[in-house]
């Protein structure tokens, strides 16, 4: 019950993943991303062990697919389990289980890699990679433009209520770290609304972070 997308910027060497469910918090228990590293989306019947395995693997020098491969050969139930890998270099990898919910589907892009099952469409996969990769701008931004172009396909057959978005730059916590863990209205707009909260002030928690001496105490008004 879920549709989302690894994805990687190849200028800044960002790392990132978004998602979006009818179930409640959706991104508290299937999106995963370490800086340097990679970003691992676990989905369908969610094991949430399998981000952090996934992340671990590369960290050790596994590229996404091999990653993949060995979570998909290693992970209890693994023909229930739904996953995507993306890494700094290499191309993207996903995993879709013989017994996932009905309705999955799977595309892989140059820096990017999507996911979904329980979904309206048969395409909607393949339209997240193909309005990721024709955008530009921030990573995070580019996500969205990618889950929007998602729920515009489709979406899921039901309602969704649920949304969030990780990005990863340079430090070991997130850039952006922004979730939706349930609203009646549209869980997409919402996330939207919030990052665009977020983006003018994400220098300024990074410098409040990093360089707390010079940075203001202020926040944005």
């Amino acid at each position: 019950m879920t549709f989302s997308l690894v994805a990687r910027c190849a200028s800044t060497g960002m790392l990132g993943v978004a998602v979006c469910s009818s179930s409640p918090a959706v991104a508290a228990r299937c999106a995963y991303a370490r800086a340097g590293i990679g970003a691992v989306l676990t989905q369908n019947f969610t094991d949430p062990s399998l981000g952090e395995r996934g992340l671990e693997l590369m960290s050790l020098g596994a590229s996404a697919t091999q990653a993949i491969e060995i979570l998909a050969r290693t992970a209890s139930d693994p023909a229930y389990r739904q996953l995507a890998a993306i890494g700094p270099l290499g191309a993207p990898a996903t995993h879709t289980g013989g017994l996932c919910l009905q309705a999955t589907a799977s595309a892989i892009g140059i820096d990017c890699a999507a996911v979904g099952n329980w979904l309206a469409a048969g395409d909607i996969a393949q339209r997240m990679v193909e309005a990721f990769t024709a955008s530009q701008g921030h990573l995070a931004h580019r996500l969205l433009i990618a889950m929007r172009a998602g729920l515009e396909a489709g979406g899921e057959i039901e309602a969704v209520h649920s949304a969030g978005l990780k990005v990863m730059h340079e430090q070991p916590w997130p850039i952006a770290d922004l979730r939706i863990d349930w609203t009646e209205a549209c869980p997409i707009t919402e996330l939207e609304g919030l990052w665009a909260l977020w983006e003018p002030r994400m220098p300024l928690y990074l410098a409040r972070a990093l360089q707390p001496a010079a940075a203001p105490a202020e926040d944005l008004a």
